[in-house]
């Protein structure tokens, strides 16, 4: 399941790091964005190893967009969910990504050729 969020970085906090059981080391980070919603709320995110550099060029009062994974697990009989952020964006950044077409003017249709028949379709 992939859904996004947008609004605004509320707060980020530091990045923790260890070594797991199978001898791997690993990073987490958490942080947290408000919605822009007419009753704001307040989501906690995590960001495991590589995707923690994600962060690092925006600062708290900018707008995110953030594509997120939610995941649930099971330990000792309670229940956890995670909220997995795999990608994050400045909200403005989306639409500027691709310049628009230059404006079309008559001017820039090329004249018919004397060769091709008006009336012939190439079926």
């Amino acid at each position: 399941m992939s859904l996004t969020i947008k609004g605004k970085l509320y707060q980020v906090l530091p990045v923790e790091s260890g070594v797991s059981r199978a001898g791997n080391s690993w990073k987490k980070q958490l942080f947290v964005i408000e919605t822009n919603d007419q009753f704001p709320r307040k989501v906690c995110f995590t960001l495991f190893n590589d995707k923690v550099a994600l962060l690092e060029p925006f600062s708290p009062g900018e707008e995110l967009e953030v594509a997120f994974n939610l995941e649930s697990r099971e330990y000792n009989g309670r229940w956890f969910s995670d909220i997995n952020a795999w990608k994050i964006d400045g909200a403005g950044s989306r639409g500027n990504s691709v310049p628009p077409p230059p404006p079309f003017e008559i001017g820039d249709i090329p004249p018919e050729r004397a060769d091709e028949g008006s009336d012939d379709l190439p079926f």
